[in-house]
């Protein structure tokens, strides 16, 4: 079904063709309508099937076709609440894309990191669309300075990592500060009991959407599973596997931020450009790593789940589990960083013997098995024998010492160490 057969008015479908877009992906063919029908709606979708759209979209329809309830008040019309900073912002880049063709209308971001004084000058105009992180938002809230008389909706991105990063309060707070008539959209990658219980105190009668399967996402994405005996292990494995050519743009996922910086400092020690992106870091650091990323001047990012939140990066060919997720649903979110747009992409884990549980539970949420792989060196004792596996990531015959050549041992080719260390949270960004 072609984008025209959704109703939506001529500027937005002007900026849907611009974008490249030719049919909405299932949750945009399902949720759009809804929400124009002025419906609530608690929907399931994962990371990369298009969400953003499925709820931006009708949104400016909304703005569009409807004049503002109350024309004296400069609050927004729209408020669209996220858990990170990163994912605030990749909201916000959008919704100017989708708005480009809509006349005066305005996109405001509302987010840690940025100077108070800034922002305050942006709500002095009247405000169409904000996006906004919990905290910041309840600062200005706080102080007086947000008047949400005019809203007319609310939408809950990755509501179910807004409830893990300990945002219900907020968002309670958040919603209750709004007009009772208010449209609401929740879109969650998991549907268990807290999400349904702060929907229940949230939305009215909301539709129900759940777009694709959990495996059906994978069938582009090679899993592999690598054992290792120990942490030198693990380390001197993912250096190897890096080096492989077919490694264009990776991110290595690790379970704290300690982990993060350390790895990223000793991945840089042989010559493997890296750099760490975790919540400490200040706002201008992570912009300049992802923007970094984006550009393809970085290759490897390493980052904890919380700060990879958002990132949407075309391009990236691997995704390394260096620690698994304590949780399968975020093993969904990491490796659904690669193979986008159908394109291939390989996702590798790192696992100890002792974490076979663990593995198992992601395999039983996926209902994929996760290829066991081994690497001629790095063989590790464990209770089953991996058979060999020469897939996209795995090492070819003769290459090891060309990719170590190449990769590892030119100190001179890799970026200055003050230029890497300024994305950590080690020494203050400039």
């Amino acid at each position: 079904m072609p984008f025209e057969k959704l109703s939506l008015d001529p500027s937005i479908l002007k900026a849907i063709a611009n974008s490249g877009y030719t049919v909405p992906t299932p949750i945009q063919e399902q949720a759009i309508p809804v929400v124009m029908a002025g419906s609530d709606i608690l929907a399931s979708a994962q990371t990369g099937t298009g969400k953003t759209a499925a709820f931006t979209l009708p949104a400016l329809q909304l703005l569009v076709t409807q004049p503002p309830t109350d024309k004296n008040s400069r609050g927004p019309r729209i408020l669209v609440l996220t858990p990170t900073r990163e994912l605030a912002m990749q909201v916000s880049k959008f919704a100017e894309q989708y708005s480009k063709f809509c006349k005066r209308l305005s996109v405001v971001s509302i987010l840690g990191g940025v100077p108070y004084f800034k922002q305050r000058q942006q709500m002095s105009r009247p405000i169409d669309i904000m996006v906004a992180t919990p905290g910041r938002l309840i600062d200005y809230m706080g102080q007086g300075e947000i008047d949400f008389s005019r809203l007319e909706m609310l939408i809950l991105d990755e509501a179910d990592r807004m409830l893990d990063m300990g945002f219900r309060d907020a968002v309670q707070e958040i919603a209750s500060a709004l007009p009772d008539t208010r449209q609401t959209l929740m879109f969650s990658a998991t549907i268990d009991a807290s999400i349904k219980k702060l929907a229940q105190r949230l939305l009215k009668n909301p539709v129900r959407i759940e777009v694709s399967s959990q495996t059906a996402k994978h069938e582009n994405i090679e899993q592999q599973l690598y054992y290792v005996a120990d942490l030198r292990m693990k380390k001197a494995l993912l250096k190897e596997l890096l080096k492989d050519e077919d490694v264009k743009q990776a991110i290595i996922f690790t379970a704290t931020k300690k982990t993060a910086d350390e790895l990223a400092d000793a991945l840089y020690d042989d010559g493997i450009e890296a750099a760490a992106l975790h919540g400490d870091l200040r706002q201008a650091a992570r912009t300049r790593t992802i923007t970094a990323l984006r550009s393809k001047r970085l290759r490897f990012l390493v980052a904890t789940d919380v700060a990879a939140r958002g990132i949407d990066v075309a391009g990236i060919s691997h995704i390394f589990n260096f620690d698994l997720p304590r949780v399968p649903e975020d093993y969904v979110h990491r490796i659904g960083r690669t193979g986008r747009a159908g394109a291939k992409g390989v996702a590798i884990a790192l696992a100890y013997p002792k974490e076979r549980w663990q593995v198992k539970q992601i395999e039983s949420y996926t209902g994929q098995p996760i290829k066991l792989s081994v690497k001629e060196g790095f063989e590790a004792p464990t209770f089953a024998k991996p058979q060999k596996f020469a897939g996209r990531g795995a090492e070819k015959s003769g290459d090891r010492s060309r990719g170590a050549g190449r990769a590892g041992g030119n100190r001179n080719s890799a970026p200055q160490r003050n230029d890497r260390r300024g994305e950590s949270s080690k020494r203050p960004a400039r």
